[in-house]
């Protein structure tokens, strides 16, 4: 039998709050049942009216402020109690959500380790056992090579964050010529979409920032892998870098499925992926946007996401100039 533990938890911390709701209805009435008694008692051992209403006045003050007392104390233990029960539920879905995440995690990079290897290993089988012209032999090297830097890129990514998330990264910037930087970044790894036009450019010249050379590929790789994966087919990914306001502003234009505005923010946590790892149709680890953002503040800038009106993310970046 399977055991739902949230909703264990609820019930549990339903009956605590009952019970407690219980126990102060039933100190109110013992308070006035022990009222109840002394005004007997003082009834029958004081002649005098005067001084027996008195005592009774006295009685009747005691048991409101008594009972003011217990209400008042129960209701800010309630409310505590209904604190600390909010935050432990927090914890118990926060921990749920990072225990999704870590076996989605699992299950991804499991694939997306595989995946690559089994390509290779392919393609070099093919070379071996077949004589195959000389064309054909490169374009096996050719895939077999693709597949080498696609495995690479994940090693990297792993290696990354794992960096990242001990805090053990650090940053080293230099002024560099980012447009021509860029350019040149996106000539080496998008060589293919830059000439199916799937990937448009639109770069301003001449901008000046202070960069991680190593590093800030990851960011620009990243962002643009996402947006082409994300993206059907036949729609392009546009790139934009200007300046504005004394800022450099980068924009990965996409027009793919887009990105709920409860998740925007989750986008960026390691290891989280929307939906379940194993129905999910893209590849991916959960690392690549949890890199950009930590790169991007360690130089100081920003990133958020924004819907691309009718259908898609716009993922921007802001950098100080130098």
């Amino acid at each position: 039998m399977k055991f739902n533990s949230k909703a264990i938890i609820t019930i549990l911390f339903a009956y605590i709050i009952a019970q407690f709701l219980w126990w102060e209805v039933l100190l109110v009435r013992q308070l006035n049942q022990l009222i109840n008694e002394k005004q007997k008692i003082l009834e029958l051992s004081i002649s005098d009216e005067v001084n027996l209403r008195t005592e009774i006045e006295t009685l009747n003050k005691s048991r409101i402020n008594k009972s003011i007392m217990i209400v008042g104390e129960g209701t800010i233990f309630l409310f505590l109690l209904l604190f600390g029960i909010n935050k432990i539920r927090k914890a118990n879905k926060r921990e749920l959500e990072l225990l999704n995440q870590k076996n989605n995690f699992l299950l991804s990079i499991t694939h997306e380790l595989k995946t690559p290897l089994a390509t290779m290993k392919l393609q070099l089988q093919t070379l071996e056992k077949h004589k195959l012209e000389q064309s054909k032999q490169q374009e096996l090297i050719k895939i077999a090579l693709s597949e080498n830097k696609r495995l690479n890129g994940l090693i990297d990514n792993i290696l990354l964050a794992a960096n990242m998330q001990h805090n053990n990264y650090n940053i080293n910037k230099e002024p560099v010529n980012l447009s021509e930087f860029v350019l040149e970044l996106l000539n080496t790894n998008f060589k293919n979409e830059l000439e199916a036009k799937k990937l448009i450019p639109e770069i301003a010249p001449g901008i000046s920032c202070s960069i991680d050379k190593i590093a800030f590929p990851s960011v620009i790789n990243n962002l643009i892998e996402n947006a082409i994966k994300y993206s059907p087919e036949e729609i392009l990914v546009t790139f934009k870098m200007y300046i504005e306001n004394n800022k450099v502003i980068i924009q990965v234009i996409d027009k793919g499925i887009g990105i709920s505005d409860n998740e925007k923010e989750s986008i960026f946590e390691q290891f989280y992926r929307s939906g379940n790892e194993e129905i999910r149709k893209t590849k991916g680890t959960g690392l690549g946007l949890f890199i950009v953002k930590y790169i991007v503040l360690k130089h100081g800038g920003k990133i958020t996401v924004k819907d691309n009106l009718p259908k898609g993310s716009v993922f921007e970046i802001e950098l100080n100039t130098v």
